[in-house]
């Protein structure tokens, strides 16, 4: 079957913080193969850590290329990266592999797109679990053991003969299977035993520094509780943090401040040996926490940091780094020319970046001063010494 879309047509998408006009010139053919096929031939829409799971999983079709809403890349893991408005021919389905299924399913129906060739991997609102067993083939078992995990149905899995494989071998009365008990869990089959994504690599960098120098008193701007603090807290060093959020209990070491840190009030000018702010500062004056509206507030804050902080004091300060923009009302992404700007009166020490779950350093500061991609995705890890 060939189907033909033509026409021009201006519409916005929203995927998730950032909203984009897209001016559509169609005059797309697109050709589905016939379901015989002997190899489903693929497109995978989305370009980041799902759809590089999706693959590494293994998957039983040809793969065509990757899809992005708004295209910002040619290449992504070896495969051409195609805009929604000139799709390739001959693709049977396309596998959306990213959280946005609300939105892509929104941009599909204004285009016309055949749903019956959309398979999405993430729920939505508009979207459900498809039980056809020809995409569990193509899937492979972990990856549709990864979308039954992610609709909630669990029938028909692993789950089933194990429990019967359970049943066959246990001899403990107590520790029989009763269906009041039930507890299906699918996600951890194939997980891999934890995450170390950006936070944890932004953490680590930070705690390391500042428990190899010895620091035994510490101040904190709004920066992770379960992590970044755990980490001083765990090491003996006295923490200060000052967040505008009430804290949910309180901690041997852990002095905390509930107050907005903007101006810094309370500090006296040249007396903090060793200061952070990891992911906090780029969300001042955006109301996200209950702050007020202040265009200028990060800026404000930069500058009192500097007074803060006395002669041979160190800095530690993690914002989203990019092409700079503000993503209202999420976060500021800032090139870091910019960062280093602001803290005029220290000196830079390092500058490193934690992206998709790894870390690079010592980066060239304008490396990503056209980089797109949403600000969570990659981290500016900057230290400073008075």
């Amino acid at each position: 079957m060939i189907k033909e879309l033509t026409g021009t047509e201006e519409f916005f998408i929203s995927i998730g913080e950032q909203r984009y006009e897209v001016g559509i010139t169609m005059e797309m053919k697109i050709q589905n193969i016939g379901e015989n096929s002997p190899s489903m031939k693929l497109l995978l829409w989305g370009t980041g850590k799902i759809a590089a799971r999706v693959l590494e999983n293994g998957i039983k079709g040809e793969i065509l290329g990757f899809l992005e809403t708004v295209k910002r890349k040619d290449a992504y893991m070896g495969y051409p990266v195609f805009e929604i408005t000139m799709l390739p021919e001959g693709f049977d389905r396309i596998l959306v592999v990213n959280h946005f299924s609300d939105e892509i399913y929104e941009v599909c129906s204004r285009m016309g797109f055949d749903f019956s060739k959309i398979v999405f991997l993430k729920k939505g609102s508009s979207v459900f679990f498809d039980p056809d067993p020809e995409l569990k083939q193509l899937l492979g078992e972990k990856n549709y053991t990864d979308y039954m995990a992610e609709f909630g149905v669990w029938e028909g899995s692993f789950f089933e003969t194990d429990r019967e494989e359970y049943e066959r071998l246990n001899t403990r009365e107590s520790f029989a299977i009763n269906d009041k008990y039930i507890w299906p869990v699918l996600y951890d089959k194939y997980a891999m035993a934890g995450v170390m994504e950006n936070y944890f690599w932004q953490d680590l960098w930070a705690a390391r520094s500042i428990i190899s120098d010895g620091v035994r008193e510490h101040y904190d701007i709004g920066s992770r509780l379960d992590g970044f603090i755990a980490h001083l807290l765990a090491s003996g060093i006295k923490v200060n943090m000052i967040d505008i959020r009430p804290f949910p209990a309180q901690v041997d070491n852990l002095y905390t401040f509930v107050d907005d840190a903007t101006m810094l009030e309370n500090i006296e000018d040249g007396s903090l040996g060793s200061l952070s702010a990891l992911c906090s500062l780029e969300h001042f004056g955006l109301g996200r926490y209950g702050d007020g509206i202040d265009p200028e507030a990060c800026f404000k804050c930069f500058e009192q940091i500097q007074k803060k902080l006395k002669k041979g004091g160190k800095l530690y300060v993690s914002v989203p780094v990019g092409k700079e923009r503000v993503e209202f009302n999420a976060h500021r992404v800032f090139y870091a020319s910019t960062v280093i700007g602001c803290f005029d009166k220290l000196e830079l020490l390092e500058y490193s970046c934690a992206a998709e779950g790894q870390i690079e350093y010592d980066v060239d500061i304008h490396k990503y001063d056209g980089c797109l991609e949403n600000g969570e995705y990659r981290y500016g890890l900057f230290r400073f010494q008075k």
